[in-house]
């Protein structure tokens, strides 16, 4: 905050008017020095009594105009924007054309409680003057299309009912940052809480993790993470994978770390949270990186970083975990999403093509407003589109997250009415900014013949363009695994394990659009042991006929592969139709599709 501040402090004294005591407004000597008092307190952060003294020179000289502009600054550091517009439009009253940069400062205050009118009325008398620096008519330009942008969105609102999570969730302390799994039974969030009263620091609260499960649609009273993720200094930002298993969060200023807020990471394993682990010089930078975010698929992690080499201020920037195990070093997101000012709170939705993002630098209704960004078929993303209001006002709006089906989103807010400082609400997303649907499977991988549990690699294959979209393994110690399924494509499954057969499914999820129940599904992996069989369920021919379809190719290309591992292995390849036609037609077809294959 101080920061922010010293920026303020800073454009406002390279903008304020000359105080040498010959050029100023006033030949009151008692003016004067409360005036120059006044400006020295504010440079000390002593808002309240350079207040009082900016009140003084203003008593011994009532048409002191510089006084009246200095007020106008204190009460805006001082949070007090009402008064602040008074006392410059005071300033201006007295003299219009004394100060021209009195408009630009009287519009952005304006600006910043939503009273976009006056507020456009002043940027534009602001341009009517000369010698304007250049870098001002474009802040000033840009800020004529926010309010333009701001008056229509008003005009035109959205839908937007939040409701509050409750009291098993919020609490009198502030809660905020809020992650889901896939299934919507697991909640992960931040909150502030008062330090034990046994500690010696001096700061009076920490935060810590928080978490709830889901029961009969209902949020279960929540409890702190624990050890070895919480511990008594700050963790925050956090996100969980889409099936629960990792965890990756923000700690700052630890003795491993390399700049003020670093990325720890973290792995459920035996139902027990792995001591977390920096990640490393090609995620953290040697200063903040924070707020990151998982892809459904568990590869890439995207976050929030103010390290050299972005567009400025902070940036959303994105690691990859490669093939040898590491993670990459961050790529920017480039120009489409980042700009010249801060970009926050980034939320890749469950589709891993619709980014959320809080901006402060794009078309807006002032302050941070939330976007969203749809990736194109050639991984570019697209033009960012605000929520719309009321979802954004004048107001800063921070991150959200939405769930898997689209339709709800969760974030954090001090709305009047809440259990007590920053309290987590949800609201129904409107179907404009909604992503793709999401489904999924979930289910374990066991030994056929034993019934062991065993980890084994899966893959999710869209079997139109032949990618995969989704990989992993199933849990070691139990077997589970939970594969993400996008609505509008057609998947096919593949689960294999060396020394087994490997299991094939496919699933069709064009043209759902509705209430999805998850695909609750166990694998039987056989192992390699003659006479057994294995089904494969992504061959795909046209009725009565013997030609493979494309979609094929992706099971074949598997089992090549599987008979390359397997040198010594032998088959026996069987085709199958159905029962329309003689017996000799579709013993003849039969052997045919098995040629085929």
């Amino acid at each position: 905050m101080k920061k922010f501040l010293l920026i303020i402090i800073c454009f406002l004294i390279a903008n304020a008017p000359l105080t040498a005591q010959d050029k100023l407004s006033t030949k009151s000597k008692k003016a004067i020095e409360a005036y120059k008092n006044a400006i020295t307190l504010f440079g000390k952060w002593d808002y309240d009594n350079a207040e009082k003294e900016i009140k003084k020179a203003i008593k011994h000289d009532d048409k002191f105009i510089e006084a009246y502009i200095w007020m106008s600054y204190i009460y805006e550091a001082n949070k007090k924007p009402k008064e602040a517009i008074e006392a410059m439009t005071q300033a201006i009253s007295i003299n219009p054309d004394f100060f021209p940069n009195s408009y630009f400062t009287l519009a952005n205050i304006e600006f910043s409680i939503g009273n976009y009118e006056l507020a456009k009325e002043h940027y534009k008398k602001y341009l009517t003057y000369k010698n304007i620096l250049e870098e001002f008519k474009l802040t000033t330009n840009k800020k004529l299309l926010n309010c333009d942008f701001a008056m229509n969105a008003i005009k035109n609102p959205v839908p937007f009912n939040p409701i509050n999570l409750g009291d098993s969730i919020n609490t009198e302390y502030s809660e905020y940052s809020p992650s889901l799994t896939i299934d919507e039974q697991t909640i992960i969030f931040t909150r502030r809480i008062p330090v034990n009263s046994n500690s010696t620091s001096l700061v009076k609260e920490h935060e810590d993790f928080f978490i709830s499960f889901k029961i009969n649609e209902e949020w279960c009273l929540d409890y702190n993470l624990g050890p070895p993720i919480n511990t008594p200094d700050n963790e925050g930002a956090q996100c969980i994978s889409s099936n629960g298993k990792i965890l990756v969060y923000t700690a700052c200023n630890r003795q491993n770390g390399f700049g003020s807020c670093d990325l720890y990471i973290s792995y459920k394993k035996n139902n027990r949270w792995t001591t977390p682990v920096n990640m490393g010089p090609n995620v953290n930078s040697n200063k903040w990186d924070s707020q990151p975010c998982f892809s459904p698929d568990g590869t890439t992690i995207f976050f929030s970083s103010a390290r050299p080499g972005g567009k400025g201020g902070s940036d959303i920037w994105k690691t990859t975990f490669s093939a040898n195990g590491n993670w990459s070093k961050a790529v920017n997101l480039g120009d489409t999403i980042n700009t010249d000012k801060e970009e926050n709170s980034p939320f890749i939705h469950f589709d891993n093509q619709t980014l959320y993002f809080c901006s402060d630098g794009h078309i807006g209704m002032g302050g941070r407003d939330l976007y969203f960004s749809k990736k194109d078929s050639l991984g570019n993303w697209g033009i960012p589109v605000n929520l719309g209001y009321p979802i954004n006002t004048f107001a800063d709006e921070f991150g959200l997250i939405v769930n898997a089906k689209g339709n709800y989103a969760f974030f954090s807010s001090d709305k009047v009415g809440g259990k007590g400082n920053l309290d987590l609400y949800t609201f129904e997303l409107p179907k404009e900014i909604q992503p793709l649907p999401v489904n999924y499977m979930k289910g374990i991988v066991f030994n056929s013949e034993t019934k062991e549990k065993i980890e084994a690699w899966f893959e999710l294959i869209n079997l139109k363009t032949g990618k995969v979209v989704y990989q992993s393994y199933s849990d070691p110690n139990n077997g589970d695994f939970l594969v993400i399924l996008p609505t509008e494509n057609d998947y096919a499954l593949n689960v294999s394990k060396q020394g087994y057969l490997f299991y094939s499914d496919n699933f069709t999820l064009t043209g759902i659009n509705t209430k999805m129940e998850p695909f609750i599904k166990n694998v039987p992996l056989q192992p390699i042991i003659i006479g057994k069989t294995v089904i494969l369920k992504n061959i795909f021919f046209e009725t009565a006929k013997y030609d493979l379809k494309t979609e094929s190719y992706i099971e074949l290309d598997k089992l090549a592969a599987f008979l390359k591992t397997n040198a010594n292995i032998k088959i026996e390849i069987s085709g199958h139709t159905d029962n329309v036609g003689s017996k000799e037609y579709n013993q003849t077809l039969s052997e045919n599709r098995a040629k085929s294959v």
